[in-house]
């Protein structure tokens, strides 16, 4: 069952993809909190480093969209959602197409979701 809840985060989520296709740094952290990292295969990045990539043209996005059913879970103000992510990304002139399993953290402050923390796993081909 889908929540009134649930459909405001996955609006913020896709809002937030639709930031980094554009890869304008400045809305892409209106959906991030100061302290939030990214978790992956080469280890954790700050916030600033992640922004600072997308500023210089170094990290930039095509494409990045949901793929099927998200799986939420809710404790208060902090929010868990899980869901499947393809993109399409060049990072120092080399293309990069993932298909990625994502956990985002998101903590809820007044009317607004934030992203603290986002953990990335590769998914393996059928």
């Amino acid at each position: 069952m889908t929540t009134s809840t649930d459909t405001a985060l996955l609006t913020v989520l896709d809002d937030w993809q639709t930031a980094i296709v554009a890869n304008d740094a400045d809305a892409i952290a209106t959906f991030m909190t100061d302290d939030w990292i990214i978790v992956s295969e080469t280890g954790i990045t700050p916030a600033a480093r992640f922004l600072d990539l997308v500023r210089s043209g170094a990290l930039t996005h095509s494409a990045m969209q949901r793929v099927g059913e998200p799986h939420i879970r809710h404790h208060g103000d902090t929010a868990l959602l899980t869901t499947r992510v393809t993109n399409t990304a060049h990072f120092q002139g080399r293309r990069f197409d993932a298909d990625e399993w994502t956990t985002d953290v998101f903590l809820r402050t007044g009317d607004h979701w934030r992203c603290a923390l986002t953990h990335i796993t590769t998914r393996k081909p059928d």
